[in-house]
Protein backbone atom coordinates (compact mmCIF):
# COMPACT_ATOMS: atom_id res chain seq x y z
CA UNK A 1 0.00 0.00 0.00
CA UNK A 2 1.47 3.49 -1.14
CA UNK A 3 2.68 5.51 1.98
CA UNK A 4 0.42 8.77 2.52
CA UNK A 5 4.28 10.86 3.73
CA UNK A 6 5.26 13.11 0.83
CA UNK A 7 9.26 12.90 0.35
CA UNK A 8 10.20 16.35 0.71
CA UNK A 9 8.14 17.31 3.83
CA UNK A 10 9.73 17.29 7.15
CA UNK A 11 7.59 16.49 10.32
CA UNK A 12 7.39 19.36 12.13
CA UNK A 13 9.11 18.64 15.89
CA UNK A 14 10.76 20.23 18.48
CA UNK A 15 14.39 20.05 16.46
CA UNK A 16 12.97 22.65 13.53
CA UNK A 17 12.30 25.06 16.22
CA UNK A 18 15.66 25.27 17.44
CA UNK A 19 17.32 25.44 13.86
CA UNK A 20 16.34 28.78 13.12
CA UNK A 21 18.04 31.79 15.00
CA UNK A 22 15.94 34.42 16.62
CA UNK A 23 16.73 37.99 14.85
CA UNK A 24 17.15 39.30 18.15
CA UNK A 25 20.02 36.92 19.19
CA UNK A 26 21.93 38.23 15.59
CA UNK A 27 24.92 40.26 16.73
CA UNK A 28 24.83 41.81 13.26
CA UNK A 29 23.01 41.76 9.66
CA UNK A 30 24.82 42.17 6.82
CA UNK A 31 22.63 43.12 3.99
CA UNK A 32 23.04 41.94 0.34
CA UNK A 33 24.47 43.33 -2.47
CA UNK A 34 23.39 42.73 -5.81
CA UNK A 35 26.61 44.59 -7.31
CA UNK A 36 29.10 42.28 -5.20
CA UNK A 37 30.92 40.42 -7.89
CA UNK A 38 31.00 36.58 -7.76
CA UNK A 39 33.89 34.49 -6.81
CA UNK A 40 36.55 33.82 -9.23
CA UNK A 41 36.63 30.99 -11.37
CA UNK A 42 39.82 28.79 -9.84
CA UNK A 43 40.68 27.99 -13.62
CA UNK A 44 41.04 31.87 -13.94
CA UNK A 45 43.58 32.22 -11.32
CA UNK A 46 45.48 29.25 -13.11
CA UNK A 47 49.48 31.29 -13.78
CA UNK A 48 49.42 29.34 -17.20
CA UNK A 49 46.27 30.98 -18.52
CA UNK A 50 47.68 34.09 -17.28
CA UNK A 51 50.93 34.28 -18.20
CA UNK A 52 51.88 36.92 -21.49
CA UNK A 53 54.55 35.74 -23.90
CA UNK A 54 57.63 38.61 -24.32
CA UNK A 55 60.07 37.97 -26.62
CA UNK A 56 63.03 39.72 -26.93
CA UNK A 57 65.74 39.31 -30.04
CA UNK A 58 67.79 42.36 -29.07
CA UNK A 59 71.85 42.02 -28.23
CA UNK A 60 71.75 44.88 -26.81
CA UNK A 61 69.46 48.55 -25.86
CA UNK A 62 69.94 52.59 -24.81
CA UNK A 63 66.98 53.37 -22.85
CA UNK A 64 68.10 57.15 -21.11
CA UNK A 65 65.13 58.70 -22.99
CA UNK A 66 61.76 59.51 -20.76
CA UNK A 67 59.88 59.94 -24.22
CA UNK A 68 59.33 58.04 -27.53
CA UNK A 69 62.51 58.22 -29.71
CA UNK A 70 61.34 60.19 -32.91
CA UNK A 71 64.51 59.97 -35.11
CA UNK A 72 67.40 58.33 -35.31
CA UNK A 73 70.75 59.11 -37.13
CA UNK A 74 73.89 56.99 -38.08
CA UNK A 75 77.68 58.38 -38.14
CA UNK A 76 78.74 58.10 -41.91
CA UNK A 77 82.01 57.12 -41.24
CA UNK A 78 81.48 54.98 -37.63
CA UNK A 79 78.29 53.22 -37.97
CA UNK A 80 78.48 52.18 -34.09
CA UNK A 81 77.80 55.88 -33.25
CA UNK A 82 74.46 56.47 -32.97
CA UNK A 83 72.04 59.70 -32.03
CA UNK A 84 68.61 60.04 -30.80
CA UNK A 85 65.87 62.40 -30.66
CA UNK A 86 63.04 62.16 -28.29
CA UNK A 87 59.78 63.37 -26.83
CA UNK A 88 61.80 64.59 -24.06
CA UNK A 89 63.02 67.71 -26.08
CA UNK A 90 66.34 65.78 -25.30
CA UNK A 91 69.13 63.84 -28.26
CA UNK A 92 71.26 61.73 -26.48
CA UNK A 93 74.76 60.26 -28.75
CA UNK A 94 75.72 56.23 -27.46
CA UNK A 95 78.03 54.11 -29.03
CA UNK A 96 76.10 50.92 -30.17
CA UNK A 97 79.69 49.14 -30.52
CA UNK A 98 79.33 45.09 -29.35
CA UNK A 99 82.84 43.92 -29.34
CA UNK A 100 82.26 39.67 -29.43
CA UNK A 101 83.52 37.58 -26.84
CA UNK A 102 87.12 35.71 -28.02
CA UNK A 103 85.38 32.65 -25.47
CA UNK A 104 81.58 31.80 -24.95
CA UNK A 105 80.30 32.72 -21.43
CA UNK A 106 80.63 29.14 -20.71
CA UNK A 107 84.28 29.61 -20.55
CA UNK A 108 84.61 33.37 -18.91
CA UNK A 109 85.12 33.76 -14.94
CA UNK A 110 82.99 36.69 -14.50
CA UNK A 111 80.56 36.34 -17.21
CA UNK A 112 78.21 39.80 -18.32
CA UNK A 113 74.83 40.01 -19.02
CA UNK A 114 73.74 38.91 -22.40
CA UNK A 115 71.33 42.27 -23.07
CA UNK A 116 74.08 44.98 -22.43
CA UNK A 117 72.60 48.48 -21.86
CA UNK A 118 74.92 50.90 -23.37
CA UNK A 119 75.94 54.46 -21.44
CA UNK A 120 75.44 58.02 -23.20
CA UNK A 121 78.33 59.30 -24.74
CA UNK A 122 76.67 62.89 -24.71
CA UNK A 123 73.39 64.35 -23.40
CA UNK A 124 71.92 67.06 -25.88
CA UNK A 125 69.34 69.79 -24.36
CA UNK A 126 67.97 72.97 -25.42
CA UNK A 127 64.72 72.09 -27.31
CA UNK A 128 61.60 73.36 -25.54
CA UNK A 129 59.06 70.88 -27.44
CA UNK A 130 60.06 67.37 -29.31
CA UNK A 131 62.62 66.38 -31.43
CA UNK A 132 61.28 64.80 -34.24
CA UNK A 133 64.40 64.71 -37.00
CA UNK A 134 68.40 64.52 -36.67
CA UNK A 135 71.33 64.02 -38.68
CA UNK A 136 75.19 63.46 -38.86
CA UNK A 137 76.19 65.88 -42.01
CA UNK A 138 77.98 64.10 -44.96
CA UNK A 139 80.56 63.17 -46.12
CA UNK A 140 82.11 63.28 -42.91
CA UNK A 141 80.03 63.54 -39.91
CA UNK A 142 81.41 67.02 -39.25
CA UNK A 143 78.46 68.23 -37.53
CA UNK A 144 75.57 66.89 -36.19
CA UNK A 145 72.12 69.00 -36.09
CA UNK A 146 68.35 68.27 -34.05
CA UNK A 147 65.26 69.62 -35.50
CA UNK A 148 62.23 69.96 -33.50
CA UNK A 149 58.84 70.69 -33.16
CA UNK A 150 59.93 74.27 -31.48
CA UNK A 151 61.20 75.12 -34.82
CA UNK A 152 64.46 74.98 -33.27
CA UNK A 153 67.17 74.06 -35.81
CA UNK A 154 70.51 73.39 -33.58
CA UNK A 155 73.95 72.56 -34.92
CA UNK A 156 76.65 71.17 -32.63
CA UNK A 157 80.34 70.27 -33.51
CA UNK A 158 80.96 66.32 -33.30
CA UNK A 159 84.45 64.91 -32.34
CA UNK A 160 87.73 64.33 -34.84
CA UNK A 161 87.17 60.42 -36.61
CA UNK A 162 89.96 59.50 -33.93
CA UNK A 163 87.95 60.07 -30.81
CA UNK A 164 83.76 60.04 -32.15
CA UNK A 165 83.28 58.09 -28.63
CA UNK A 166 84.88 61.05 -26.68
CA UNK A 167 82.07 63.46 -24.78
CA UNK A 168 82.66 66.18 -27.05
CA UNK A 169 79.77 67.29 -29.14
CA UNK A 170 79.89 71.03 -28.30
CA UNK A 171 77.19 73.54 -29.59
CA UNK A 172 77.91 75.14 -32.34
CA UNK A 173 74.95 77.60 -33.36
CA UNK A 174 70.56 77.28 -33.61
CA UNK A 175 68.18 78.86 -35.85
CA UNK A 176 64.29 79.18 -35.32
CA UNK A 177 62.67 80.26 -38.68
CA UNK A 178 59.84 78.30 -38.63
CA UNK A 179 56.90 76.88 -36.40
CA UNK A 180 57.61 73.27 -36.51
CA UNK A 181 59.96 71.42 -38.38
CA UNK A 182 58.78 68.15 -39.86
CA UNK A 183 62.45 66.52 -41.53
CA UNK A 184 65.96 67.52 -42.30
CA UNK A 185 68.23 65.29 -44.66
CA UNK A 186 71.64 66.20 -45.25
CA UNK A 187 72.71 66.84 -48.83
CA UNK A 188 75.09 64.14 -50.31
CA UNK A 189 78.73 64.83 -50.96
CA UNK A 190 80.42 66.15 -52.64
CA UNK A 191 80.08 69.15 -54.23
CA UNK A 192 78.08 70.93 -51.03
CA UNK A 193 79.79 69.39 -47.81
CA UNK A 194 77.62 69.98 -44.40
CA UNK A 195 74.63 70.99 -46.03
CA UNK A 196 71.04 70.27 -45.44
CA UNK A 197 67.43 70.95 -46.24
CA UNK A 198 64.51 71.21 -43.66
CA UNK A 199 60.76 70.66 -44.39
CA UNK A 200 58.23 72.59 -41.82
CA UNK A 201 54.85 72.74 -41.21
CA UNK A 202 54.16 76.34 -42.94
CA UNK A 203 54.93 75.11 -45.92
CA UNK A 204 58.14 76.74 -46.51
CA UNK A 205 61.25 74.63 -47.35
CA UNK A 206 64.73 75.86 -46.06
CA UNK A 207 68.34 75.01 -47.13
CA UNK A 208 71.52 75.41 -44.56
CA UNK A 209 75.38 75.18 -44.96
CA UNK A 210 77.19 74.78 -41.83
CA UNK A 211 80.98 76.32 -41.49
CA UNK A 212 82.05 76.69 -38.31
CA UNK A 213 85.01 79.17 -38.89
CA UNK A 214 82.45 81.13 -39.99
CA UNK A 215 82.00 82.88 -35.96
CA UNK A 216 79.92 85.58 -36.84
CA UNK A 217 77.27 82.92 -38.50
CA UNK A 218 78.38 79.45 -38.67
CA UNK A 219 74.68 78.27 -39.41
CA UNK A 220 74.08 80.09 -42.75
CA UNK A 221 70.85 79.95 -44.82
CA UNK A 222 71.53 79.44 -48.34
CA UNK A 223 68.09 79.01 -49.62
CA UNK A 224 64.12 79.19 -48.88
CA UNK A 225 61.33 78.51 -50.85
CA UNK A 226 57.18 78.82 -49.69
CA UNK A 227 55.32 78.02 -52.92
CA UNK A 228 53.58 74.31 -50.84
CA UNK A 229 50.66 76.13 -48.94
CA UNK A 230 50.37 73.00 -46.34
CA UNK A 231 52.83 71.50 -44.46
CA UNK A 232 55.86 70.01 -46.24
CA UNK A 233 55.99 66.29 -45.46
CA UNK A 234 59.38 64.91 -46.97
CA UNK A 235 61.96 66.05 -49.36
CA UNK A 236 65.12 64.03 -50.96
CA UNK A 237 68.40 65.08 -52.70
CA UNK A 238 69.11 63.82 -56.19
CA UNK A 239 72.15 61.78 -56.03
CA UNK A 240 75.27 64.17 -56.93
CA UNK A 241 73.38 66.81 -54.40
CA UNK A 242 72.11 70.08 -56.93
CA UNK A 243 68.47 69.49 -57.10
CA UNK A 244 65.83 68.80 -54.10
CA UNK A 245 62.47 67.76 -54.08
CA UNK A 246 59.79 67.95 -51.57
CA UNK A 247 56.41 67.42 -51.04
CA UNK A 248 53.34 68.56 -49.08
CA UNK A 249 49.83 67.67 -47.75
CA UNK A 250 48.10 69.96 -50.49
CA UNK A 251 49.42 67.50 -52.99
CA UNK A 252 51.89 69.33 -54.40
CA UNK A 253 55.72 68.43 -55.73
CA UNK A 254 58.62 70.74 -56.13
CA UNK A 255 62.05 70.16 -57.31
CA UNK A 256 64.61 72.88 -56.60
CA UNK A 257 67.32 74.05 -58.27
CA UNK A 258 69.33 75.21 -54.96
CA UNK A 259 72.39 75.44 -56.15
CA UNK A 260 72.24 76.86 -59.38
CA UNK A 261 73.25 74.21 -61.83
CA UNK A 262 70.20 73.74 -63.64
CA UNK A 263 69.63 77.73 -64.28
CA UNK A 264 73.15 77.31 -65.82
CA UNK A 265 72.74 74.45 -67.84
CA UNK A 266 70.15 76.17 -69.66
CA UNK A 267 67.13 74.73 -68.04
CA UNK A 268 64.51 76.93 -67.90
CA UNK A 269 62.07 76.73 -64.07
CA UNK A 270 58.85 76.70 -63.72
CA UNK A 271 56.38 78.78 -61.45
CA UNK A 272 57.79 82.08 -62.12
CA UNK A 273 61.25 80.47 -61.92
CA UNK A 274 61.67 79.19 -58.50
CA UNK A 275 61.54 75.54 -59.51
CA UNK A 276 62.73 73.82 -62.46
CA UNK A 277 59.82 71.22 -61.38
CA UNK A 278 56.17 72.11 -60.13
CA UNK A 279 52.90 69.54 -60.08
CA UNK A 280 50.23 70.49 -58.27
CA UNK A 281 46.77 69.51 -57.36
CA UNK A 282 44.87 71.41 -59.70
CA UNK A 283 46.16 69.12 -62.39
CA UNK A 284 43.85 66.45 -62.41
CA UNK A 285 46.53 63.90 -63.84
CA UNK A 286 48.66 64.26 -61.26
CA UNK A 287 46.63 65.42 -58.21
CA UNK A 288 46.12 62.91 -54.89
CA UNK A 289 43.25 63.54 -53.21
CA UNK A 290 44.43 63.77 -48.98
CA UNK A 291 48.37 64.49 -49.93
CA UNK A 292 51.23 63.48 -50.48
CA UNK A 293 53.77 61.90 -47.59
CA UNK A 294 56.40 60.53 -48.97
CA UNK A 295 59.44 60.77 -52.10
CA UNK A 296 62.46 59.33 -53.47
CA UNK A 297 64.53 59.55 -56.39
CA UNK A 298 66.08 57.27 -58.73
CA UNK A 299 69.70 56.36 -58.22
CA UNK A 300 70.15 57.41 -61.96
CA UNK A 301 68.16 60.79 -60.78
CA UNK A 302 66.19 60.27 -64.17
CA UNK A 303 62.70 60.45 -62.32
CA UNK A 304 61.12 60.92 -58.91
CA UNK A 305 58.50 58.87 -57.17
CA UNK A 306 55.94 60.38 -54.47
CA UNK A 307 53.49 58.49 -52.15
CA UNK A 308 50.35 59.93 -50.86
CA UNK A 309 46.97 58.73 -49.59
CA UNK A 310 44.46 55.98 -51.03
CA UNK A 311 47.96 53.95 -52.26
CA UNK A 312 48.51 56.89 -54.79
CA UNK A 313 51.93 56.81 -55.98
CA UNK A 314 53.36 58.90 -59.33
CA UNK A 315 56.49 58.50 -61.11
CA UNK A 316 58.13 62.16 -62.62
CA UNK A 317 60.55 62.59 -64.82
CA UNK A 318 63.57 65.10 -63.66
CA UNK A 319 65.96 67.55 -65.84
CA UNK A 320 69.90 65.33 -66.84
CA UNK A 321 72.44 67.34 -66.01
CA UNK A 322 74.84 65.92 -67.40
CA UNK A 323 78.33 66.58 -67.52
CA UNK A 324 79.48 68.76 -64.78
CA UNK A 325 79.59 72.65 -66.19
CA UNK A 326 83.22 74.49 -65.79
CA UNK A 327 83.09 76.16 -62.35
CA UNK A 328 83.27 79.72 -63.72
CA UNK A 329 79.91 79.58 -65.38
CA UNK A 330 78.33 79.01 -61.81
CA UNK A 331 80.18 81.01 -59.68
CA UNK A 332 77.86 83.02 -57.85
CA UNK A 333 74.51 81.82 -59.24
CA UNK A 334 71.26 81.66 -56.75
CA UNK A 335 69.19 78.89 -57.48
CA UNK A 336 66.20 79.34 -59.87
CA UNK A 337 64.25 82.55 -58.57
CA UNK A 338 64.60 81.53 -54.98
CA UNK A 339 64.52 83.72 -51.82
CA UNK A 340 67.78 84.04 -50.56
CA UNK A 341 68.80 86.14 -47.44
CA UNK A 342 71.31 88.54 -47.15
CA UNK A 343 74.33 86.97 -45.87
CA UNK A 344 73.08 84.09 -46.88
CA UNK A 345 76.82 83.20 -47.57
CA UNK A 346 76.33 80.79 -50.94
CA UNK A 347 78.80 78.45 -51.64
CA UNK A 348 80.20 79.34 -55.19
CA UNK A 349 80.19 77.06 -57.98
CA UNK A 350 80.24 73.71 -56.79
CA UNK A 351 81.09 71.07 -59.57
CA UNK A 352 78.92 68.30 -60.39
CA UNK A 353 78.76 64.78 -60.45
CA UNK A 354 79.76 63.39 -63.49
CA UNK A 355 76.30 61.98 -65.04
CA UNK A 356 75.54 59.58 -67.88
CA UNK A 357 77.49 61.94 -69.85
CA UNK A 358 75.07 63.54 -71.78
CA UNK A 359 74.25 67.39 -72.55
CA UNK A 360 72.34 68.82 -69.91
CA UNK A 361 68.61 68.62 -71.10
CA UNK A 362 64.92 69.13 -69.42
CA UNK A 363 64.26 65.94 -71.19
CA UNK A 364 61.09 64.37 -69.70
CA UNK A 365 61.29 67.01 -66.75
CA UNK A 366 57.81 67.69 -65.11
CA UNK A 367 56.37 64.69 -67.53
CA UNK A 368 54.14 62.15 -65.47
CA UNK A 369 55.99 58.74 -66.31
CA UNK A 370 53.32 56.66 -64.28
CA UNK A 371 50.45 56.35 -61.98
CA UNK A 372 50.81 53.38 -59.63
CA UNK A 373 48.00 52.30 -56.83
CA UNK A 374 48.92 48.73 -55.72
CA UNK A 375 48.14 49.39 -51.56
CA UNK A 376 44.67 50.51 -49.93
CA UNK A 377 46.07 53.79 -47.75
CA UNK A 378 48.70 56.41 -47.66
CA UNK A 379 52.31 55.41 -48.86
CA UNK A 380 53.85 56.50 -45.77
CA UNK A 381 58.07 54.98 -46.86
CA UNK A 382 60.00 55.04 -50.17
CA UNK A 383 62.80 53.40 -51.47
CA UNK A 384 64.95 52.27 -54.23
CA UNK A 385 67.50 49.26 -54.39
CA UNK A 386 71.15 50.44 -55.57
CA UNK A 387 72.11 49.13 -59.24
CA UNK A 388 71.85 46.36 -61.19
CA UNK A 389 68.96 46.26 -59.27
CA UNK A 390 65.43 47.86 -60.17
CA UNK A 391 63.31 47.96 -57.57
CA UNK A 392 61.25 50.27 -55.85
CA UNK A 393 59.95 49.26 -52.38
CA UNK A 394 56.43 51.38 -51.10
CA UNK A 395 55.70 50.76 -47.38
CA UNK A 396 51.51 51.91 -46.58
CA UNK A 397 49.79 52.64 -43.70
CA UNK A 398 47.64 49.31 -44.22
CA UNK A 399 50.45 47.55 -43.44
CA UNK A 400 51.88 45.85 -46.75
CA UNK A 401 54.88 46.47 -48.69
CA UNK A 402 54.99 46.67 -52.58
CA UNK A 403 57.93 46.03 -54.76
CA UNK A 404 57.85 47.40 -58.35
CA UNK A 405 60.30 47.18 -61.42
CA UNK A 406 61.21 50.00 -62.50
CA UNK A 407 62.84 48.71 -65.69
CA UNK A 408 59.72 46.74 -66.48
CA UNK A 409 56.95 49.83 -66.81
CA UNK A 410 57.06 49.11 -62.71
CA UNK A 411 55.53 46.02 -62.77
CA UNK A 412 54.19 44.66 -59.56
CA UNK A 413 57.12 42.36 -58.37
CA UNK A 414 55.54 41.22 -55.39
CA UNK A 415 53.04 42.36 -52.93
CA UNK A 416 53.78 41.52 -49.46
CA UNK A 417 50.14 42.13 -47.96
CA UNK A 418 50.46 41.17 -44.66
CA UNK A 419 54.32 42.87 -44.13
CA UNK A 420 53.81 43.67 -40.58
CA UNK A 421 49.73 42.64 -40.37
CA UNK A 422 47.51 45.67 -40.07
CA UNK A 423 49.95 48.04 -38.47
CA UNK A 424 51.42 50.59 -40.32
CA UNK A 425 54.64 50.55 -42.05
CA UNK A 426 57.04 53.19 -41.49
CA UNK A 427 60.03 52.85 -42.85
CA UNK A 428 61.43 50.77 -45.91
CA UNK A 429 65.10 50.66 -46.90
CA UNK A 430 67.22 48.32 -49.19
CA UNK A 431 70.66 47.05 -47.35
CA UNK A 432 73.88 48.64 -48.94
CA UNK A 433 77.28 46.76 -49.16
CA UNK A 434 79.58 47.51 -45.96
CA UNK A 435 82.67 49.99 -46.98
CA UNK A 436 85.79 48.95 -48.19
CA UNK A 437 88.24 48.23 -45.15
CA UNK A 438 90.33 50.62 -43.55
CA UNK A 439 93.21 51.95 -46.28
CA UNK A 440 96.63 53.75 -44.60
CA UNK A 441 96.49 56.85 -44.18
CA UNK A 442 92.83 56.96 -44.70
CA UNK A 443 90.37 58.59 -42.41
CA UNK A 444 87.67 56.20 -42.67
CA UNK A 445 87.07 53.77 -39.71
CA UNK A 446 85.83 50.60 -40.38
CA UNK A 447 82.61 49.68 -38.70
CA UNK A 448 82.82 48.49 -35.01
CA UNK A 449 81.94 44.89 -34.08
CA UNK A 450 83.76 43.53 -36.85
CA UNK A 451 82.93 42.59 -40.64
CA UNK A 452 79.73 39.96 -40.50
CA UNK A 453 78.80 40.43 -44.52
CA UNK A 454 79.70 37.27 -44.93
CA UNK A 455 76.14 36.36 -43.74
CA UNK A 456 73.33 35.46 -46.07
CA UNK A 457 71.56 38.14 -43.93
CA UNK A 458 73.59 40.94 -44.65
CA UNK A 459 76.54 43.03 -46.31
CA UNK A 460 77.02 42.20 -49.80
CA UNK A 461 72.93 41.39 -50.20
CA UNK A 462 71.53 44.20 -52.53
CA UNK A 463 68.41 42.79 -52.85
CA UNK A 464 67.96 42.44 -48.63
CA UNK A 465 65.22 45.06 -48.10
CA UNK A 466 64.27 45.84 -43.91
CA UNK A 467 61.07 47.19 -42.95
CA UNK A 468 59.69 48.16 -39.66
CA UNK A 469 56.47 48.94 -38.10
CA UNK A 470 54.13 50.43 -36.04
CA UNK A 471 53.20 46.80 -34.93
CA UNK A 472 56.99 46.70 -33.26
CA UNK A 473 58.70 44.23 -35.06
CA UNK A 474 61.75 44.64 -37.78
CA UNK A 475 61.58 42.37 -40.64
CA UNK A 476 63.98 41.86 -43.34
CA UNK A 477 62.95 40.54 -47.17
CA UNK A 478 64.84 38.67 -49.65
CA UNK A 479 63.41 40.61 -52.79
CA UNK A 480 64.41 38.15 -55.28
CA UNK A 481 62.52 35.76 -57.38
CA UNK A 482 62.82 31.78 -57.37
CA UNK A 483 62.41 29.99 -53.93
CA UNK A 484 63.47 33.51 -52.69
CA UNK A 485 59.67 34.62 -52.73
CA UNK A 486 58.75 31.56 -50.58
CA UNK A 487 56.69 33.21 -47.57
CA UNK A 488 56.94 35.97 -49.10
CA UNK A 489 60.75 36.38 -49.37
CA UNK A 490 60.80 37.08 -45.18
CA UNK A 491 64.84 36.26 -44.16
CA UNK A 492 64.13 37.52 -40.54
CA UNK A 493 62.72 39.15 -38.04
CA UNK A 494 63.13 40.56 -34.81
CA UNK A 495 61.41 41.33 -31.96
CA UNK A 496 61.59 43.29 -28.18
CA UNK A 497 59.30 46.66 -28.63
CA UNK A 498 56.00 46.18 -27.65
CA UNK A 499 53.74 47.20 -30.70
CA UNK A 500 50.72 46.04 -31.62
CA UNK A 501 48.66 49.38 -30.36
CA UNK A 502 50.48 48.83 -27.19
CA UNK A 503 52.29 52.25 -27.67
CA UNK A 504 55.45 50.29 -28.51
CA UNK A 505 55.94 50.38 -33.04
CA UNK A 506 59.16 51.12 -34.10
CA UNK A 507 59.36 54.42 -36.10
CA UNK A 508 62.71 54.30 -37.96
CA UNK A 509 65.93 51.96 -37.62
CA UNK A 510 69.65 52.25 -39.42
CA UNK A 511 71.84 49.83 -40.84
CA UNK A 512 74.68 51.38 -42.43
CA UNK A 513 77.90 49.08 -42.56
CA UNK A 514 76.37 46.75 -44.55
CA UNK A 515 73.28 45.67 -42.92
CA UNK A 516 74.76 44.06 -40.42
CA UNK A 517 73.50 45.29 -37.33
CA UNK A 518 70.03 46.95 -37.00
CA UNK A 519 69.03 49.83 -34.65
CA UNK A 520 65.78 50.77 -33.72
CA UNK A 521 63.95 54.11 -32.56
CA UNK A 522 60.92 52.48 -30.67
CA UNK A 523 58.36 54.55 -29.92
CA UNK A 524 57.97 52.90 -26.20
CA UNK A 525 61.41 55.22 -25.67
CA UNK A 526 64.08 52.12 -26.38
CA UNK A 527 66.40 51.58 -28.59
CA UNK A 528 67.51 48.42 -29.40
CA UNK A 529 70.13 46.51 -31.12
CA UNK A 530 70.08 43.30 -33.21
CA UNK A 531 72.33 41.40 -34.73
CA UNK A 532 71.10 40.46 -38.26
CA UNK A 533 74.39 38.70 -39.47
CA UNK A 534 72.89 35.82 -36.95
CA UNK A 535 69.01 35.81 -38.27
Amino acid sequence: MPSSHTPHEEADGPEDENAMLDPNEAAEEIPSDPDEPMDSDPDEDDPETQEIQLQNDSIAHFDHHSDSIFCIAQHPLDPSIIATGAGDDTAFVFSASTPKPILPPSYESNPQPSRQSFPPIAKLTGHTDSINAILFTLPHGTYLCTAGLDGRLRAYTTPSSSSLAEPTYSFLSETQEVPEINFVTPCPPPSYPNTLALGASDGSVWVYTIDKSDTASPLQVLQAYYLHTAPCTAGAWTPDGNLLATVSEDGSFYVWDVFGEASAAGIAGQGAGQAIVGLTAEDQRFSIEGGLYSVAIAPSGAFAVVGGAGGMIRVVGLPRLGVASSTSATQGQKGSGAKSKPGSGKRAGGSSAVGSGSEPSAGQAGQILASLQAQSDSIETLAFSAPPLTLLAAGSVDGSIALFDTAHRFAVRRHIRDAHEEFAVVKVEFVTPPPPPTVAGSSRIAPAGGNNSSSSNSGGGGWLLTSCGMDGVVRRWDTRGGTAASGQGLAGEWRGHRGEGEGGGVLGFVQGGGGARIVTAGDDGVSLVFDAASG
